[in-house]
């Protein structure tokens, strides 16, 4: 068990009975009463997200989420379909809702990483900056720079970001995917 002080962002804990990852944490004190640690957590079976308070006296449950490398193969109906790494025949699906936030970045034939609770697979977890290729992305006009504009392109996914001018259709943007935001473009190799 976790005392109140232990749950820190990015761990995950059962509560309510199902499995819930730490998004923020914040250990403080309210005038004279006893220190108390208000998080926000997301339910990794629904997606939905709630804050509560962990006051000084109370204990915590670590839920015991296991991870292992899957690969993505495509959407269809709701579902997205994985299969394992080293035995593509070995498929399964997994919900569109418990992917919601992941999905945008990822594309066919990607590894990520399942998070794997009581023997199920209740989400996955991607590394926090992927490589998406830009498909559309409006042409750059001469003397709209001044201000250091921004202009909305479309990747590989579909996933809409907002980056500088100077992108172009066939460039790769660096994408960070717990902001969803332009992180840099990186050079071809």
């Amino acid at each position: 068990m976790l005392s109140y002080n232990e749950v820190r962002e990015r761990s995950y804990i059962v509560h309510q009975g199902e499995p819930n990852e730490v998004l923020s944490s914040k250990i403080f004190r309210k005038q004279q009463r006893k220190p108390v640690n208000q998080i926000k957590l997301k339910n990794l079976i629904t997606g939905k997200q709630t804050e509560t308070t962990i006051h000084q006296s109370e204990k915590v449950e670590p839920a015991s989420i296991e991870t292992r490398d899957i690969k993505y193969l495509y959407s269809r109906r709701g579902e997205s379909w994985f299969c394992e790494v080293d035995d593509p025949s070995d498929r399964f699906s997994i919900p569109d809702e418990r992917i919601e936030d992941s999905k945008p970045f990822i594309r066919e034939d990607d590894i990520v990483t399942a998070l794997i609770y009581e023997d199920e697979v209740v989400g996955i977890k991607l590394p926090i900056k992927v490589e998406l290729e830009v498909r559309e992305a409006p042409p750059n006009i001469k003397g709209n720079t001044s201000s250091g504009g921004n202009k909305s392109v479309t990747l590989e996914t579909g996933y809409t970001v907002n980056a500088p001018l100077f992108i172009n259709p066939g460039d790769i943007l660096r994408i960070n995917t717990e902001t969803g935001e332009y992180v840099e473009r990186v050079e071809k190799a």
